[in-house]
């Protein structure tokens, strides 16, 4: 009989604690707008944050890539224009018609033609040049 009074006195507590728990507590309006204005501070503190990063990181790689690419187009001219000049010396009997150059001499437009085909990725044999005209700037 003890076990059974026992029992009783228990459901009749947990009856009285989902009874008590089942009347949920609402947020007044000011509670939940400091809620909102809490949680959107929280998201534009992060989206900060991400700008901040992000204009770091992109000033770090701007700076490499400064570094890095200043000598990059003279060693490719460099090599381009060797390689041109291996190929002629060759002995190969191509020719691609004449070139006309315009105010510049043989040395720069050579330049010129290796810095295309460097750029471009086109083998210099494989580009016809029409002509080469020096623009001044004024």
């Amino acid at each position: 009989m003890g076990l059974l009074i026992d029992l009783t006195r228990a459901a009749d507590a947990v009856s009285e604690t989902t009874a008590s728990s089942s009347d949920p507590e609402v947020a007044t309006i000011g509670e939940a707008l400091s809620y909102a204005g809490f949680t959107i501070a929280i998201v534009f503190g992060v989206l900060l944050l991400i700008f901040i990063c992000i204009r770091i990181f992109t000033a770090i790689f701007s700076v490499a890539e400064k570094s890095g690419s200043a000598a990059e187009p003279a060693i490719a001219a460099e090599t381009a224009a060797a390689s041109a000049v291996e190929a002629a010396s060759e002995g190969e009997d191509f020719s691609s018609g004449t070139l006309r150059l315009k105010g510049c001499d043989e040395k720069t437009a050579a330049m010129i033609m290796a810095i295309v085909s460097d750029n471009t990725g086109i083998p210099l044999s494989e580009l016809v040049f029409k002509s080469i005209t020096l623009v001044e700037n004024e």
